[in-house]
């Protein structure tokens, strides 16, 4: 979830405020549900109170009334003291006979006719079996909640004589007023808290991430090549300071195993250049000393031809003591830092009498335009494209195809200068590909491996870069990349 891979302070800050709102949801849904619940308790408490008091009333009736305290008679003792009883307590009443025909109602409007002149049978049965004898009835009716209670009412030796049926109607215009301006207070006071939460949570996150931001800077910046500096902060949570304690151990521990890699790059590299010269090295010391004992054994004086086998033995012992010479020359210029002389030339020039050297006449040059200015070293640009060409000239000698052919091109793309070396010999394989640019790789017979390395080398130190495509017996492309000059 974004939520998740958003910052620290960002969660923080967002968490303070969403707990804010749920809260004050969770608040206002109580309140809603406890007014509701205070409208039905009060609405149900009310109408038990009028019936109670309604029922007094009419046992006063019955009490006074100078006829016989039958059912038959409840229509004449209640003909005009039901409007009374309406008036003092400002509710409709109806009174049924046990088998729950209507006997006399003080206003027929609350109800249908077909159910104010005839109780249904499951309110008699409800009345029937319930302990109190009493049943309330709650229903809609035209958007109206209404409560409907039913009763018994009875002579002063409690045989029943009668059905009480009050309607009454939920009249919540008070409660749902005072629930408004209740959650109009809430809101306004949550919204002040917001406010206040929103304040709160940017400080108290900035505060929490300054510590780890540092510390993240800080981290961000060690390097191997480099002493690093320990973090150093004050008034900051435990939390904060056994990370940045944990962080400080851990330079130390860093330095220390830099100090020993090095150490121990530094001795395999020289075990590895001292084998690759001794082994460079023997290679032509052994033609060397067979040509010298050869020479030792055949040697006479008074041979005729000792003049021309003199002349052989010094070349053949001048050529091996070049190929040394070469040698020596190869690992020094490797060993050697390219220089950092940099100088405004002209690429297309430069790249051009760099092939000068070449006799071979399928080496073709393209420049896109007539002149390149950049800021390189011009030794060493030579010496880059000196290397990439024998490169691809080895490989077309090892594919040995009908037309041979090396392309070097001299472009611009953009803010950078672009020299491509095209050629369609033998190819690199897969195996090779990431092993190409490695000092001492090599997939010839004869060489050191040294001259992509090297060209790599230079390449990087002015801020350049090389690659290479390849298609194994089709053609092989090299790229060097370096910025022209504005």
């Amino acid at each position: 979830m974004k939520f998740y891979t958003s910052s620290l302070r960002s969660r923080i800050f967002l968490s303070m405020l969403l707990l804010v709102v749920i809260a004050s949801i969770l608040i206002a849904v109580v309140t809603v549900y406890q007014y509701r619940e205070e409208a039905e308790d009060y609405h149900r408490d009310r109408l038990e109170r009028k019936e109670e008091n309604i029922k007094q009333n009419i046992d006063y009736v019955l009490d006074e009334t100078t006829y016989a305290t039958e059912t038959e008679y409840i229509p004449l003792i209640f003909k005009e003291k039901i409007y009374e009883i309406k008036q003092i307590h400002n509710l409709e009443l109806y009174l049924y006979d046990l088998e729950g025909s209507l006997l006399i109602k003080s206003k027929a409007s609350f109800v249908k006719d077909s159910i104010g002149k005839c109780l249904p049978a499951y309110v008699l049965n409800a009345l029937d079996v319930s302990p109190n004898k009493h049943f309330v009835e709650e229903f809609h009716k035209d958007g109206q909640q209404y409560q409907t209670s039913y009763s018994y009412v009875t002579d002063k030796y409690f045989k029943p004589l009668a059905i009480l049926n009050l309607p009454y109607i939920e009249d919540d215009g008070f409660i749902k007023k005072e629930l408004r301006e209740s959650l109009t207070r809430l809101a306004v006071t949550y919204l002040f808290m917001i406010g206040i939460a929103i304040v709160l949570a940017y400080f108290l996150s900035k505060y929490i991430t300054r510590s780890l931001n540092e510390v993240s800077e800080k981290i961000t910046e060690t390097r191997l090549d480099k002493r690093n500096k320990k973090i150093t902060v004050s008034n900051t949570p435990e939390e904060i300071s056994t990370l940045v304690n944990a962080y400080n151990g851990m330079i130390d521990e860093l330095e220390n195993s830099a100090a020993q890699l090095a150490t121990s790059e530094r001795e395999a590299a020289w075990r590895e250049m001292a084998k690759q010269v001794a082994h460079e090295i023997k290679n032509p010391l052994t033609p060397m000393r067979l040509t010298v004992q050869s020479f030792q054994r055949k040697f006479d004086p008074n041979d005729p031809d000792i003049n021309e086998k003199l002349s052989e033995y010094s070349d053949t012992i001048i050529q091996q003591i070049d190929t040394m010479s070469n040698i020596a020359s190869a690992f020094s210029n490797y060993a050697e830092m390219p220089a950092q002389k940099e100088e405004t030339l002209d690429v297309v020039k430069i790249t051009k009498l760099a092939l000068d050297i070449f006799n071979e006449d399928y080496i073709y040059f393209h420049a896109s335009v007539d002149q390149i200015r950049a800021r390189f070293d011009r030794a060493q640009l030579i010496r880059v494209v000196n290397n990439l060409v024998k490169n691809s000239i080895q490989a077309i000698d090892s594919n040995n195809p009908e037309t041979p052919r090396i392309d070097v091109n001299v472009f611009k793309d953009k803010k950078d200068v672009v020299i491509t070396v095209t050629d369609n010999g033998v190819g690199v394989d897969d195996e090779n590909r990431k092993l190409i640019f490695e000092p001492k790789f090599t997939t010839k017979s004869s060489g050191m491996g040294l001259g992509l390395a090297m060209v790599k080398n230079i390449v990087e130190a002015f801020k350049g870069t090389i690659s290479f495509t390849s298609e194994m017996g089709k053609k092989t492309t090299f790229t060097v990349r370096f910025p022209k000059k504005d």
